[in-house]
Parts: structure tokens; C-alpha cells; sequence
């Protein structure tokens, strides 16, 4: 920085223009799942006759190890190249993807639109995430973290009852597919025009924070590798933060495919399997415009572990139901455990981490977290199939469980660490 050239403010008020329109980005980001989620296991059961679950999860696997790997390669280019390109490519990327569904003639070109929007949501998310980061700086990094996911998967609900209710009305294909085309214009249109690099911001944080520290500078010159083994095994908050956004994507991936399914075994309409599947990412959305504020508040620490034995409790009253009325209890229960835990973990990992490698401390979270897709993909279609879509529920709540105790036992409160520059990761 030079003396004419004054360095980025830090903080939500100050950026509060370029700030919305990643809030806005998001919510598109988020509505390229929602118009998937009500119709997918409807199209492979009434259009391509697949009836096994495992197969009919196929594309949510495909589409966690997709948008896991990606997750990565967002952190290592945002921090080589700049934050706004990944986001332009991100959104690029998923331009094929809803003509893709709309002409499918077999299944695997379902899995093969998945993988692509995959790419497109680990470059689109990770880098709206990083990007407000940098935006607000330390003091309101939860209520970031909050406003991003609450607008990404309000956007979920409200895409997956619009999708639902346009199934409904016109058919399976193509008019629930329709949205995903004026997201992908619109988003690129924001992008592209209007919103501005944020890279800057994290350089004029780090450079404030440098000062202040006693420890070696070093510490903003971490490996990759070293980074990785930090957030997955050694550095115990980033470590614990990982474990539990796999585990929470987990529960999200296997609701994704089964849900519909078990709501279908009641002969409930394709609205109401809409309206039923919409109020856990509407509550999970809302919700987080609370909690992540909240967690500047109280801590993070509580808030991850109540929220991930609450996923618990709510996956077994949803296994246990067999009505619209359990199932509309547990789905609104899930949804608040979610929204308890999801933007909590992010400001984890913005608190930890150093800003000139936090935008790769948190693409590594989100690898590890987004593979929760595959693997409740997995483990949700090998049980069901097995044994039942009530087992694999109880499996999952089983999972969360033992994850509420791990995360109690290991993660240190964070919120009054966000001033040390990441210290503690080395």
C-alpha cells in the first residue's frame, strides 16, 4: 500500500453495497440446488425406472467429491489469482448444467450435470465465503457467516418449493429446470459487472494483525501440506470443525436423495413433498441469520455441539415417523441443529486462521465437509438398501451423535482467539 493509496476498511457497515451483492450471489448459488432436490429422486424413479436407492444417490456422491475437490482449488487460486475470477469461472462452469437435465435421455446424464454443478458450487460457494470474510474482518465474522448461509439455503428452500410446485403443475421436465437457467444469467450479469475484488481486504487484515503478534512470521507462510494436516488432524478446533461439517453434509446428502423417497411411501403429492423437504433448508437458511450472530455473542464451541446432537435427535423422530406431522417436526428440528452449526464452523476457521491462508484453511474445511455428501450418499444408499430408508436415518443419527461428543471433547472455544493472528495453529 502506498501513502495515496489508503487501505481497504474492514468491517459489514463499510462494505455494506459489495456485501449484498455476495449475499445476493449466494442465494443464486444456492438456488442451482434447490430446483435439483425435490425433482431428481422423482425423475430416476417415474422417468428412468431406477428403484434402487444406492443408484439413485449416485448423483449426490458424484456431486460431493465434485464440489469437494473443488472446494480445494477455490482456496489455492483465490489466494494466486484473486477472489472475482474463481467466482466468474465458478458460474461459468454451471451454465450447462440445467440443459443438461432438461435433455437427459438416461441417467448418466444426471450424474454427469451433478459433477459439473459440483465444480460450480465448490468455486461459487467457497469464494462468496472467503470474499465476506475479507469484507468484515474479525469482529463480525459470525453474522457473516450467518447472513452467506442463510441467504445460499434460503434459497434452497425456496427454489425446491418452486421447483416442487412447477413439477406439479407442468411435469417433471423441463419447467423446474428453467430456474437454474435465469440463475446462471443473472449471476453472471452480477458478477461480471458489479461486484469487486476483495483480495485486498485479507492483505490490509493481515497487515494490521502483523504487528500485534509475537510469534514468528511464519506463521502467514504455512505449505499446503502443512495447512491440510492442520485442518484435518493436528490443530484441534480446525480439526474438529472438519469432522463436523462432514458429518453435517452427511445428514444434508442423505436427506437429499431419501427424503422425497420416504415421503413418497405415504402417497403424499409432489407439492407436499416439496413443502415437507423445503422447511429443513428454509429453517437451516433462516435460522442462520441468528446464530451466526449469536456466536459473536456466546461462543462457537456450545453452539456446534448442541446443533449436531440436535441433528441427532431430530434424524431419529423423522426414521421413528410416518406422517406429515412427525416428518414436518423432525425436518423443522434438523433444520434448526443445521443452523446452529453451519455458519458457527466457518467463523471457526476465519477465527483460526491466519488471513494470508485462510482462504485455503477454509477450502480444506469445505473439501472435508462437502464429502459428507458422498459419504451419507453412500452409507444412506447401502443401508436403505440393505435394510431400510428408516435404518439409514438411524445410522446417520448415530454418526451425529458421536460426532456432538468428539467435537465436546476436543474443540476449544475460538471467538476469543480471532485477534492472534492464527497463532495457535503452529
Amino acid at each position: 500500500m502506498t501513502a495515496a493509496t489508503p487501505p481497504p476498511r474492514l468491517g459489514l457497515r463499510e462494505n455494506a453495497p459489495q456485501f449484498a451483492l455476495l449475499v445476493a450471489v449466494n442465494a443464486l448459488v444456492g438456488g442451482m440446488v434447490g430446483q435439483e432436490q425435490t425433482v431428481l429422486p422423482l425423475l430416476a424413479r417415474d422417468v428412468f425406472g431406477i428403484t434402487g436407492y444406492t443408484m439413485v444417490l449416485s448423483y449426490v456422491a458424484v456431486f460431493g467429491v465434485t464440489k469437494a475437490i473443488s472446494n480445494w482449488f477455490a482456496g489455492t487460486l483465490s489466494d494466486r489469482f484473486g477472489r472475482k475470477p474463481v467466482l466468474l469461472a465458478g458460474w461459468l462452469v454451471a451454465v450447462p448444467v440445467p440443459l443438461m437435465l432438461i435433455w437427459a435421455p438416461d441417467w448418466g446424464w444426471v450424474v454427469a450435470a451433478n459433477a459439473l454443478l459440483g465444480v460450480s458450487q465448490g468455486l461459487t460457494w467457497s469464494t462468496t465465503v472467503v470474499m465476506k470474510i475479507d469484507l468484515v474482518g474479525p469482529r463480525q465474522r459470525g453474522l457473516a457467516m450467518g447472513l452467506n448461509e442463510a441467504a445460499g439455503y434460503g434459497a434452497v428452500a425456496v427454489s425446491s418449493l418452486l421447483a416442487g410446485y412447477l413439477a406439479s403443475e407442468y411435469g417433471l421436465r423441463p419447467a423446474p429446470f428453467l430456474l437454474g437457467i435465469a440463475y446462471t444469467a443473472l449471476a453472471l450479469i452480477i458478477t461480471g459487472i458489479f461486484v469487486r475484488e476483495t483480495h485486498g481486504h485479507a492483505r490490509a487484515e493481515a497487515a494490521q494483525l502483523a504487528p500485534a503478534t509475537s510469534r514468528p512470521r511464519q506463521d502467514a507462510d504455512l505449505t499446503h501440506r502443512r495447512i491440510w494436516f492442520l485442518a484435518s488432524i493436528r490443530e484441534p478446533a480446525l480439526a474438529s470443525a472438519s469432522a463436523a461439517g462432514l458429518v453435517n453434509n452427511l445428514n444434508f446428502g442423505l436427506s437429499w436423495g431419501l427424503f422425497p423417497l420416504l415421503f413418497a411411501t405415504r402417497d403424499l403429492s409432489t407439492a407436499q413433498i416439496a413443502l415437507l423437504f423445503a422447511l429443513y433448508p428454509g429453517v437451516w437458511g433462516i435460522g442462520q441469520l441468528f446464530t451466526g450472530a449469536l456466536s459473536d455473542r456466546i461462543g462457537r464451541k456450545h453452539l456446534v455441539t448442541g446443533g449436531m446432537a440436535l441433528q441427532a435427535i431430530a434424524l431419529i423422530i423423522i426414521g421413528a415417523g410416518s406422517g406429515l406431522g412427525a416428518w414436518a417436526t423432525g425436518t423443522i428440528l434438523l433444520g434448526l441443529g443445521t443452523a446452529m452449526v453451519y455458519p458457527t464452523l466457518l467463523a471457526v476457521v476465519g477465527d483460526v486462521a491466519h488471513p494470508a491462508w485462510r482462504a485455503r484453511a477454509v477450502g480444506v474445511y469445505r473439501v472435508w465437509r462437502d464429502l459428507g455428501y458422498a459419504v451419507g450418499a453412500v452409507i444412506g444408499g447401502i443401508v436403505a438398501d440393505l435394510l431400510s430408508l428408516q435404518a439409514a436415518l438411524w445410522v446417520a443419527a448415530a454418526i451425529s451423535a458421536v460426532v456432538a461428543a468428539i467435537v465436546a471433547g476436543r474443540m476449544y472455544e475460538t471467538l476469543s482467539t480471532q485477534h492472534r493472528n492464527g497463532a495457535s495453529a503452529t
